[in-house]
Formats: structure tokens, C-alpha cells, sequence
């Protein structure tokens, strides 16, 4: 099991985060359902340091007054990795993860050595748009159905999983609906903040993933960051949606290790 730390990013800023194994830092970015150590991290805790912070204003981090815009939360970032004695990381990012990740790799290009894309949210086709997240939470049995592939899969039930007492289900839910809300204030209306015009600029080797069945952000999306990042590489998993890193662990986890190794 990962052990959770707390950092100081700024006089008025703590980051918790979790972290697991030793060597190369690899650091995650999780998407709007929270962050949950899964079987995906703990594969890549097996061969580098993975460092998994929680957003701020999410699971214990502050920052929420502090950082009141999209830019806010990019340079955060930044002063994340000084903080953690990172010069130049691995970056991994899932959905809305995805989509910060891309834009601090876009933004600051000599810092992210590498960088993993898992079905990023932060482009938009007007022709193909992605599903309205927060219209769609309000109906959990229809999100799940765009999130998984297989409902009744190990890896959809551990993420639709909940604690047995209902103290602790409760607090789960409402973490849930913070973590929502924080990720709403940069994603709402439209994910694409600008990152179609500065997408060119990522110079980090990118390996983006993604499930044929995402129902949540089509797999068009995925070729369309490939489109946009030089030399990127798309590995697109046939029994998969939104999650292709749990629903297709083995293939996803040995791709994802062995691009980060080369």
C-alpha cells in the first residue's frame, strides 16, 4: 500500500499525496472521479517512484481559494515538482489528469521527459463533442455505462465500489461531489482552455491511451492528440472505455512500463 504525505507548496497551499516504490519519479494526475491507488499504480510502483497527488481542494489538499483560474493550476504544478525536488518527471494523466498534464507539457517543454496520456479531457470537436460530465453524474447507472466497457468487470467494480459503513459512504460521497466541483471550475463549459493552440509545443515523447467504447470522451479524441503531438503514439484497447488502464490492465500497464523504461 501506498503511504500518504503532505507537502507545502506555498505559505497558504499543503498537497497530500500518495507514494509507492523507488527509482525514476513517475508522478499520476487523477481525473475527475477522484484518486483511488489502483492496480494500474501499483504495477508502475514495481519499477519507478509513482507519486499520485490529490488536486487541490480534493482529498485533504488546499489550494482551492488560493488557485482561482486555469493558469492558477497549471504554474501550481510547476512549483509542485520544485517543492518535490523533481527537475524533469514522467508525467502520467488520466482525463481531466490528462488534461493538466498536457498543458504542463505544453507549457513547461523542458521539464516532462515523457508523458502518458489516458483518455484526456482539454480538446473539443465540435462535430464529435464529449459527453457533459456534470449533467450525466446526476444519473449514475448512465455515467457507468460510459465509463466502462464491462460493468460487471474487477476493474468497474472496484472504481463504483463504496465502504460498508455508511459514515465512511457518506464521507466518500461527499468527496466525491467536492472533487467534482473542483475539477468543474476549470473544465466548465467547454474543456479546450486553449491547449488546441499550444498542443504543438509538447516536445515529451507521448504515449496516449485509449478504450474504443470511452463513452464519456470518443476515441476520435485520441487520434486527435496524436494529430496534434509530434511523433505521439496511439495504442487504442478494443475492450475498453473510459478506464483502459484498469480494464485492460496487463497490456496497458506492460505498454506504459516498457515506454517509460526505453
Amino acid at each position: 500500500m501506498p503511504r500518504t504525505e503532505t507537502i507545502r507548496v506555498r505559505d497558504n497551499i499543503e498537497t497530500k499525496y500518495l507514494v509507492e516504490g523507488s527509482g525514476d519519479p513517475v508522478l499520476f494526475l487523477h481525473g475527475a472521479g477522484g484518486l483511488k491507488w489502483d492496480a494500474y499504480l501499483d504495477r508502475l510502483a514495481q519499477q519507478f517512484r509513482v507519486i499520485a497527488p490529490y488536486h487541490p481542494g480534493t482529498g485533504g489538499s488546499t489550494g482551492e481559494r488560493a488557485l482561482r483560474g486555469w493558469w492558477d493550476l497549471v504554474l501550481y504544478y510547476d512549483e509542485l515538482f520544485d517543492v518535490l525536488g523533481i527537475e524533469d518527471v514522467n508525467l502520467v494523466g488520466h482525463s481531466f489528469g490528462g488534461m493538466v498534464a498536457a498543458e504542463v507539457a505544453a507549457t513547461f517543454r523542458r521539464r516532462v521527459k515523457k508523458l502518458i496520456l489516458i483518455c484526456p479531457a482539454g480538446l473539443w470537436l465540435d462535430e464529435k463533442p464529449m459527453v457533459d460530465l456534470f449533467a450525466v453524474v446526476a444519473y449514475p447507472e448512465e455515467l457507468f455505462s460510459k465509463l466502462f466497457y464491462d460493468l460487471k468487470s474487477p476493474a468497474a467494480q472496484f472504481v463504483m465500489s463504496m465502504p460498508e459503513d455508511p459514515e465512511a459512504q457518506k464521507e466518500v460521497m461527499v468527496e466525491q461531489q467536492v472533487v467534482l466541483g473542483e475539477v468543474g471550475r476549470y473544465m466548465w463549459q467547454i474543456p479546450d482552455k486553449g491547449l488546441s493552440r499550444r498542443i504543438h509545443r509538447i516536445d515529451a515523447r507521448t504515449l496516449i491511451l485509449w478504450g474504443k467504447h470511452d463513452g464519456l470522451i470518443p476515441v476520435e479524441y485520441g487520434q486527435e492528440f496524436q494529430n496534434r503531438i509530434a511523433d505521439a503514439r496511439l495504442k487504442i484497447f478494443e475492450n475498453a472505455a473510459h478506464y483502459p488502464q484498469l480494464e485492460s490492465l496487463e497490456e496497458a500497464s506492460a505498454l506504459s512500463i516498457q515506454f517509460l523504461k526505453d
